[in-house]
């Protein structure tokens, strides 16, 4: 199953009682795209169009914006992009020409007689009511003229910009966790860096102890009365327990644990965006731990590129379905 991501473009347009004619679909910064406006689908007279943004958020929202002569499509667009789509902010938008996108059509002598004779009826009952203004009747003309959006092509012209869109998440997802991946393998190698300096320091830590007691036996003049064995013994003693402070084997494993379990839902693929940001702030809490344990600059150094890369990591998961 693919990688999802919830950012995405996609239009299409049909003439009524048609199939849809025209679908075009594009993810956000995918080349030749550079926004929302340049997904304009020229309609001809009559034509349907439906176009759907999507980008990130915690649960599915969905908006639409339809004509007046569209409202009662909602629930039905509603049903189909809840089937399709899990997470997410989505707004859909469906226009046609018989909206008069800037055109304006001439209402027909019977329907004014028809307004006319019903602004009579009522003026006899209201005889102080306003009489009609040209802007009213031409909007009760419209509201007459039989051009309503027709369910079936609304429809079908809906989903084929679904299919569109899912199919730019799906392109946008897949770029998405080729990036993933690879900041999880930098993850790995800076793992695999400090691995091995904490024996090192813990091996310098303890010949520095060992200096430091036969300093202090010196001054002391406590030099003859200790043998070099018991300093070395005491050394050895203190060099341990401060092994056992600074030792991050512990917070190793478990983010190499939590690298191998991302690589794998990267893998699965599907709904995986909650559980990749729950693994992420695990990740940070132990990159954390290593920095605090750090004592040598190798390895705080390290615990820093940690924190960079699971910040980038943290970024881009908040994309994933």
């Amino acid at each position: 199953m693919a990688v999802y991501s919830m950012t995405g473009y996609a239009t299409a347009s049909t003439e009524p009682s048609a199939a849809p004619s025209a679908s075009r679909a594009a993810a956000l910064h995918e080349p030749g795209v550079t926004g929302p406006s340049s997904g304009n689908v020229a309609a001809s007279p009559g034509a349907v169009t439906v176009e759907l943004r999507s980008v990130n958020n915690r649960f599915l929202d969905l908006s639409f914006r339809l004509p007046d002569a569209a409202r009662g499509l909602e629930p039905a667009l509603r049903e189909a992009l809840s089937r399709r789509l899990r997470r997410g902010k989505v707004e859909l938008r469906l226009s046609s020409a018989a909206d008069g996108d800037g055109e304006l059509s001439a209402p027909r002598g019977e329907q004014l007689a028809r307004l006319a004779t019903v602004e009579r009826s009522v003026r006899e009952l209201l005889p102080d009511a306003r009489p009609l203004s040209v802007d009213e009747a031409l909007h009760w003309c419209r509201g007459t003229t039989g051009r309503d959006v027709a369910t079936d092509d609304a429809l079908a012209v809906a989903g084929a910009a679904l299919e569109a869109l899912v199919l730019a998440r799906e392109r946008e997802g897949a770029r998405l966790a080729t990036w993933l991946g690879e900041r999880v393998d930098r993850l790995r190698a800076l793992a695999a860096q400090a691995v091995p300096l904490v024996p090192a320091a813990v091996e310098k830590q303890r010949a520095r102890f060992v200096e430091r007691w036969r300093e202090a036996l010196a001054s002391a003049g406590a030099g003859a009365a200790v043998s070099h064995a018991q300093a070395e013994e005491r050394a050895l003693g203190e060099a341990a327990a401060y092994a056992i402070r600074i030792d991050v084997a512990e917070e190793i494993g478990r983010l190499s644990s939590h690298l191998d379990e991302i690589t794998r839902l990267l893998a699965k693929g599907g709904e995986v965006g909650k559980r990749l940001e729950f693994l992420i702030q695990e990740l940070l809490r132990e990159a954390n731990t290593l920095g605090s344990k750090s004592t040598s600059i190798e390895l705080t150094a390290i615990s820093v590129e940690m924190k960079v890369a699971i910040e980038q990591l943290r970024e881009q998961v908040q994309n994933v379905e």
